[in-house]
């Protein structure tokens, strides 16, 4: 095999392998040899088929097989001599493809990217500040509030008096089209939460002023986007009968409202959503933190980036923000879209910090347990439920899908590691100039 050098550009490299016919044919007629004594046809004894005949059956197919392990072959060990790191799979391409005849000699060119080596920076020295917040009282006493009104119970109103927004209205109703009733439009004895937003747009609005036994016909028109095609933008009636009006009761703050909640007591309940609170604050100032470090790495951390992540990374980007702003397309039925100049510069920036965490957290040795994989899988799974045994399936056959679990578990463990080296700095504030903080973060 012949390997010459085509293109040594930047992180570019070219190399053409010929594989001359002579080669070949040698190896053609070896692995007919070799497979010769265990072969039978029709009018020989075993072993004893001529090599001419052999050819004439075998041949094409052997050389098939051949041409592929022997250009294979060269392209591993190409890969293996020179300790290759490709950034892609290496684009591979049969000079005269579909010309080449039994005689040719065979050219392959093959062309590929190579990782960067990435410089080697002491990161010690990065200047970080972590932001406190002790959870506070009023707080506390927010989110109790909060549960209070989730568990809400809901009383009579007394005889006579209207439905007000947030009653609650216990109503049958009969939904009409055309004049003719129309499948899951009926219910009896239905219990709805007015300016819950739950029904159709304009049903419950249309219910505030309603007394215990009114019968109101409600006009109403289906959104364009409703979920059933045959009910799309159409007017509807729903002859209504109110049975019953209830106010909103809030459950009382106490060691029973506790017990809802799974807690002995209100003071351990208190305990427990103070212990949840100052999770998530630490959940994100750790967000806060990483956010700072990427940009200081970004800003520190300088390399050549190999073109085709850069583009595959922007062609992800532009599909993503494309469909963010068009939800109704949930289907990829589109034209090619072009990735502007932002979402070039945003890719650039998602490589080299993907190639400088990867490279941090292989000097660091930092790998990812089963036990952290197994953890993630079932929260994933949680997605799907019903469909867990065929998610968990799915996960065990595709080492895509397991390296997109792997990949935030590695980066936020990379993370983490660089940050226990880094300078930080504790600052104390309050939650809301914590939320401040977060609202300024835009995605990367």
């Amino acid at each position: 095999m012949q390997v010459t050098e085509t293109l040594n550009q930047g992180l570019k490299r070219g190399y053409r392998f010929t594989l001359p016919a002579a080669e070949l044919a040698a190896e053609v007629d070896r692995q007919l040899a070799e497979a010769q004594p265990q072969i039978e046809m029709k009018g020989f004894r075993k072993g004893k088929v001529p090599m001419a005949l052999l050819k004439k059956t075998y041949g094409q197919r052997v050389m098939g097989d051949a041409m592929q392990k022997s250009i294979d072959d060269a392209i591993n060990a190409h890969m293996a001599e020179g300790n290759v790191r490709p950034a892609t799979q290496p684009k591979v391409e049969m000079e005269n493809g579909e010309g080449w005849k039994e005689g040719d000699d065979v050219v392959v060119n093959v062309s590929y990217e190579l990782l960067p080596e990435i410089p080697e920076t002491d990161l010690s020295g990065v200047e970080l500040e972590r932001l406190t917040v002790e959870p506070e009282e009023a707080a506390v006493t927010e989110a109790l509030e909060n549960l209070a009104k989730n568990a809400q119970d809901f009383e009579d109103r007394a005889e006579g008096e209207a439905a007000q927004s947030g009653d609650q209205v216990t109503i049958d109703f009969k939904g009409m089209v055309d004049g003719e009733a129309f499948e899951g439009g009926t219910a009896e004895g239905y219990p709805l939460v007015l300016g819950s937003g739950s029904f159709i747009p304009g049903f419950e609005e249309q219910l505030i002023g309603a007394k215990a036994g009114d019968k109101i016909n409600v006009n109403v028109t289906f959104p364009e986007d409703y979920g059933a095609p045959h009910l799309k933008g159409k007017d509807a009636v729903f002859e209504t009968k109110v049975h019953a009006v209830k106010s909103p009761k809030p459950a009382e703050i106490d060691d029973e409202l506790a017990k809802r909640f799974g807690a002995e007591s209100l003071e351990a309940l208190k305990t427990q959503i103070s212990d949840r609170l100052g999770a998530e604050y630490k959940g994100a100032a750790r967000a806060l933190v990483k956010r700072a470090l990427l940009d200081r790495l970004d800003e520190l951390v300088s390399f050549e980036l190999p073109e085709s992540l850069v583009e595959a990374e922007a062609a992800q980007i532009a599909h993503q923000l494309w469909h963010e702003e068009h939800p109704e397309e949930h289907g990829h039925n589109h034209g090619a879209i072009e990735p502007t100049d932002e979402h070039k510069k945003l890719a650039e920036r998602r490589v080299r910090l993907g190639l400088l965490l990867a490279d941090v957290g292989q000097k660091a040795e930092i790998t990812v347990s089963d036990q952290e994989m197994t953890q993630a899988v079932l929260n994933q799974a949680r997605n799907f439920p019903g469909q867990e045994r065929a998610f968990f399936e799915f996960i065990q056959q595709n080492e895509a899908a397991r390296q997109q679990l792997r990949a935030p578990i590695f980066e936020d463990k990379v993370v983490d590691h660089i940050v226990a080296g880094a300078k930080v700095t504790e600052r104390a504030v309050t939650k809301e100039e914590l939320e401040k903080a977060l609202e300024s973060l835009d995605e990367i």
